[in-house]
């Protein structure tokens, strides 16, 4: 069974949720040509006065073959909807059973990830093997130690019993390398975060208290609990691609960075801050809304020690002609013994280093003059100021916790060399107590 399983796929079919709609409708065919996935959009699809193109201008809505424009292997917008890394390991896990440290991520084809992952996946995407009937695949109401139970499983190669698996497979679609699931809570449906067994630190309680705290910034972020399950503590993150309606759940659709941006996985590390200020200043529905925002978002990265800030960790609403950004997510404040710090994406020309000074310098490719740029700075670093110390004390960080959060990710000193005028005396004025 599992080597049937572990065949190649050459053909699959993209289902998506046009807006308002509760029940999808086929888009098109990918076909697996040499090492090319190349995507057909439907006939049917292209007579349908509601559809719109999946993503522009990668895939427009012409009756043609849309070939990846190298060194691409499948269109960016259809690879948002592929599961990630965590999502890969549980499949593996399921259809080969686990291999631990040694788990061979690549015994799987990319069309047979997408296909053996859950349906309710980000975005407005699923992948189906039939272009006629839709057969999603879901799971019941799970109980979050339940997911607990079998996240750990996973962690610690353990291969899962089926109704363990059952539990974690619908959250394999959602991205990114961390332990994780789906719920659903009334009408609201929720990402939940665990922590991981080699966690050097809280980092379920470092990415609330960050997360909180930039929404009393004034950043647009997504609603976050945490909650302790079976003695973890377990961050729930509210999904903003889902909204419940009286005729059920709608999705909206939306791309990544890395595929607004035209990157391959391995050209992530060319991403920039600045490129992706100059792609939403022409397609952004809000453009100067959404330029000061990402603006905010980079100088929080750089004062919480968020240096995991890669092109899959932004992304945009597509309502199928412009974009629009999402709420935040995943602001995970690392801590380091270093000095000095890189971002994932560039800050200023192709400089990584994580220095508001740098930050200042880059204000106007976000339509920013440099009075309105320090102020976004100044009221960052004092609700870091402000707050750090009561959220520590609401999630009851450990004395360890604090020192690592606090002292080594938060308001770390490399950020404010080189500040000049109002921002000069910042870098004193931010240290602990």
């Amino acid at each position: 069974m599992t080597s049937e399983l572990l065949k190649p796929t050459k053909t699959l079919y993209v289902w998506i949720f046009l807006p308002d709609a509760t029940d999808p409708v086929v888009a098109g065919r990918v076909d697996l040509v040499g090492q090319l996935h190349q995507f057909t959009y439907g006939k049917s699809y292209l007579r349908n006065p509601d559809a719109i193109p999946i993503f522009l201008p990668e895939l427009p809505m012409v009756e043609q073959i849309h070939v990846p424009a190298a060194p691409l292997q499948i269109a960016g917008c259809l690879r948002d909807g592929a599961p990630d890394f965590w999502g890969r390991r549980v499949i593996i896990n399921r259809l080969t059973g686990a291999k631990g440290i040694a788990m061979d991520l690549d015994a799987l084809d990319e069309m047979n990830y997408m296909l053996q992952s859950g349906s309710d996946r980000i975005g407005a995407l699923d992948f189906q093997t039939s272009a006629t009937d839709y057969v999603p695949r879901l799971a019941g109401e799970v109980a979050l130690s339940t997911l607990v139970e079998a996240a750990d499983l996973v962690e610690r190669g353990v291969p899962l019993p089926l109704e363990l698996d059952e539990a974690l497979r619908h959250g394999t679609s959602i991205g990114g390398a961390r332990p994780k699931a789906q719920v659903t809570d009334g009408n609201r449906k929720m990402i939940a975060k665990f922590s991981a067994s080699n966690d050097q630190h809280s980092v379920v309680k470092g990415e609330y208290i960050a997360m909180k705290i930039a929404q009393a910034c004034g950043i647009n972020v997504a609603p976050v609990e945490l909650r302790q399950v079976m003695g973890k503590d377990v961050l729930l993150i509210e999904r903003f691609d889902r909204i419940n309606t009286s005729q059920g759940w709608t999705r909206r659709a939306m791309v990544s960075a890395l595929t607004i941006l035209g990157l391959s996985e391995l050209q992530g590390r060319y991403a920039s801050y600045e490129d992706l200020a100059t792609y939403l200043r022409r397609a952004s529905v809000t453009p100067s809304a959404d330029l000061q925002e990402l603006f905010a978002r980079m100088c929080f990265n750089i004062l919480v020690g968020n240096t995991d800030d890669h092109a899959r960790n932004h992304a945009g609403f597509w309502t199928g002609g412009q974009l629009q950004l999402t709420p935040a997510y995943d602001i995970d404040p690392r801590p380091r013994a270093s000095y000095e710090a890189n971002q994932a994406m560039s800050v200023c020309g192709t400089d990584h280093r994580a220095s508001l000074s740098l930050a200042l310098d880059a204000a106007g490719s976000f339509g920013l003059d440099q009075d309105r740029a320090e102020t976004i700075v100044l009221r960052q670093v004092e609700a870091i100021r402000d707050l750090f110390d009561e959220m520590a004390r609401e999630v009851d960080l450990t004395p360890a916790d604090y020192t690592a959060l606090r002292e080594r990710a938060f308001l770390r000193e490399f950020a404010f060399d080189g500040l000049t005028g109002r921002l000069a005396s910042l870098r004193d004025a931010t240290k602990s107590n």
